[in-house]
């Protein structure tokens, strides 16, 4: 069972969607439900999640740096 949503869509967000769409062959209307079809999975509960900050590691800027980290350690 579906579900219908109105919205407003501001100009300059609608406007590359309806040029997306013409150029994928498809609505805009598709292409939108695809985009929020695909946004809604990124919400999916990681199962990794319950152990986040369980382990202090010493180090608070892993979230900004841990590319750094990473080259770091496979250099060694």
């Amino acid at each position: 069972m579906g579900h219908t949503i109105t919205i407003d869509i501001p100009e300059n967000v609608y406007e590359p969607l309806t040029k997306m769409a013409s150029y994928a062959g498809r609505t805009p209307e598709d292409l939108a439900l695809e985009w929020i079809a695909n946004a809604s999975q990124l919400t999916v509960i990681d199962p990794v999640e319950d152990f986040i900050g369980s382990i202090n590691s010493g180090v608070s800027d892993w979230v900004d740096q841990h590319d750094l980290y990473l080259s770091q350690s496979k250099n060694q």
